[in-house]
């Protein structure tokens, strides 16, 4: 039995911010991936109030992918890539994120690009906020707090699905829109709404207020492309980590019956149009005050997704410590270890069952078609004398949740799209703002500190990922 579809989306996975660099060229202006500095897995990026002389801002020059875009498009290609997908840095758009017209030459730029792709058979899946939003809107409206912004997001849209029209087919509105409220944390606030959080601040309302108003962008942006065109298919991106109780405890499966409601009610309102109770009920208890019209919720209602993009790493576990009748879940305090699956140099757990798991709980929820456009191994690579790069423990990881998810369409016959792994080439860490933390199929010569040559080569796993394309699948 054929497991995938025959025009099966294989592919590769990108953000604008971690590779294009260029950061002041073609008239872009300075987002928030521009002020955050360079980290490492035990020290923190950090954002500075503008850019500051004396810093290490990695994603300024990233992989160059700006002037190098052709070759490296090329290379997928040579792998037999079906979808490539990236993001449009907002900020090549509207430099400030307000401006009253684009920016022409940052238009030029991504149609040009898309050309290329389409050149080599590759089909753009687009996304159009990547943690790249205009530092201008971040001092002028502190992000995502102010409602005006939805309006700035939705024009930003708007201009991107009348250009592209007939050369994008595939979009995503906002990448992984649930970690703010995962994380509870300021790092996640300013990177995913452009929020910069103030003592004194109630993170948890702004938090909330923020998703709440980012959801309604999102409506408002599907509206609008199925009137530009009502082939394009506008999908959302959810971050997806199954979370497993801890034991068949009844107030585990609660708690983690909780924490999966608490962590994905994002998706509920992109395929249902919905706020869910349980919800409003948690906004209740803890006094929070949300800002929603009758207007805004018809956009909801109106602006359902097409399809669900999301990533998938790893799973978590949760388990019930402090005998709440709510079993209310906070994921930066009731994380547990699971010692049933394995982690990887960075601490992230390796389980690809998880992703079947995911795939499944997300079907039978939504019922939307569905993409995974992020899943990937993080590792430092070695490069041989002779300038190998034998990367088999990527290999095996691609290899077996690539099975996992062919076992979801062969035994549950769940409605899938496409795959585009993260990420086909070395690239800036989101979370570290490192090089040495490597996903790529094509090894990038630059190290932590910016030094290097910027040279392509191919890795061994390269040559599997094309094998498996070829056979869509089936041979792994």
């Amino acid at each position: 039995m054929m497991a995938f579809r025959k025009d099966f989306l294989w592919g590769g996975a990108v953000a604008a911010h971690q590779l294009e660099g260029g950061w002041q060229e073609g008239g872009k202006g300075i987002s928030v991936a521009d002020v955050m500095t360079a980290g490492t897995r035990d020290v923190p990026r950090r954002v500075t109030d503008g850019v500051l002389e004396g810093e290490n801002y990695p994603n300024h020059e990233a992989i160059d992918f700006y002037h190098h875009y052709k070759g490296d498009i090329e290379l997928f290609g040579e792998m037999g890539f079906k979808a490539f997908r990236t993001s449009i840095a907002w900020t090549r758009i509207f430099p400030n994120g307000d401006e009253e017209e684009p920016n022409e030459e940052g238009l030029k730029y991504y149609d040009d690009m898309f050309d290329e792709c389409r050149k080599h058979g590759i089909e753009p899946v687009i996304t159009l906020s990547h943690f790249e939003m205009p530092w201008g809107i971040v001092k002028k409206y502190n992000g995502f707090a102010d409602k005006r912004v939805i309006d700035l997001f939705v024009k930003f849209a708007r201009v991107c699905f009348e250009r592209y029209k007939g050369k994008v087919k595939y979009w995503m509105t906002f990448n992984e829109i649930n970690n703010q409220t995962s994380w509870n944390s300021a790092h996640h606030l300013i990177q995913d709404s452009g929020i910069l959080v103030k003592e004194g601040d109630n993170m948890e309302q702004l938090m909330y207020q923020a998703a709440i108003n980012e959801l309604v962008a999102s409506a408002r942006a599907v509206k609008a492309a199925h009137e530009i065109d009502p082939d394009m298919m506008v999908g959302c991106m959810i971050a997806f980590c199954p979370i497993y109780p801890y034991s068949c405890k009844p107030a585990d499966i609660m708690k983690t019956y909780n924490a999966m409601n608490t962590r994905y009610w994002f998706g509920d309102v992109h395929c249902t149009g919905v706020v869910p109770t349980m919800i409003r009920k948690l906004w209740e208890r803890d006094g929070i005050q949300i800002d929603l019209s009758e207007e805004e919720q018809k956009d909801l209602l109106e602006g359902t997704v097409d399809y669900v993009g999301f990533s998938y790493y790893m799973s978590f576990a949760t388990k019930d410590q402090k005998e709440d009748p709510a079993y209310d879940y906070h994921e930066w305090e009731d994380l547990v270890a699971n010692d049933h699956v394995a982690a990887s140099e960075w601490g992230w757990q390796i389980d690809p069952t998880g992703l079947r798991y995911a795939l499944n709980w997300q079907w039978d929820r939504w019922h939307k078609p569905m993409m995974i456009v992020e899943n990937g191994f993080g590792a430092v690579d070695v490069v041989e004398e002779d300038g190998s790069i034998n990367d088999d423990y990527r290999i095996d990881y691609l290899r077996n949740h690539i099975a996992a998810m062919k076992e979801a369409v062969d035994y549950e016959g769940v409605d899938l799209l496409g795959y585009t792994m993260w990420a086909p080439i070395d690239i800036v860490s989101a979370s570290t703002g490192e090089m040495k933390k490597r996903y790529g199929f094509i090894y990038v010569d630059k190290d932590n500190d910016g030094n290097g040559t910027l040279e392509r080569s191919r890795k061994k796993s390269f040559g599997w990922y094309k094998h498996v394309i070829e056979t869509n699948g089936e041979e792994l």
